[in-house]
């Protein structure tokens, strides 16, 4: 795996409106997957607030990448299941969004995404996600 390949995941298997993120693979080890979403007046709220449904949508997606790098390449899969704890607001400033597989079988996959301030680190949102493997 490698981050060009990861990458062009998002142009090949994503909607356009996820594209319109603008998310970037930063880097990824064997069990993770972490992505930049960067900071957008369209996808903000008063005072350059990042709004949840972008942070939800780019978690969910850096999920998916890491089940790509999880299993090499895309396997067809959906979401049951994404439980989220909005732990204080992420302004002025890119996402970083840390994708994490703790568990893939044959039918469910599991995982958690941490997503923290680019600038000064602190976790601005956690997420558990329960795919089903397609």
């Amino acid at each position: 795996m490698d981050v060009g390949t990861l990458q062009s995941a998002l142009a090949e298997y994503f909607a356009p409106w996820v594209q319109e993120l603008g998310l970037k693979v930063e880097s990824f080890d064997a069990d993770s997957v972490t992505v930049r979403l960067p900071q957008n007046e369209q996808l903000s709220r008063v005072g350059g607030m990042l709004c949840g449904q972008a942070m939800m949508a780019a978690a969910d997606t850096a999920m998916v990448l890491a089940l790509i790098n999880q299993f090499g390449s895309f396997r067809p899969c959906t979401t049951v299941q994404m439980n989220s704890s909005f732990l204080k607001p992420l302004s002025n400033q890119d996402g970083l969004l840390q994708a994490t597989v703790i568990r893939a079988g044959k039918s469910l996959a599991f995982g958690e995404i941490d997503l923290r301030g680019a600038d000064d680190g602190k976790s601005v949102c956690r997420a558990s996600v329960t795919y089903a493997l397609l």
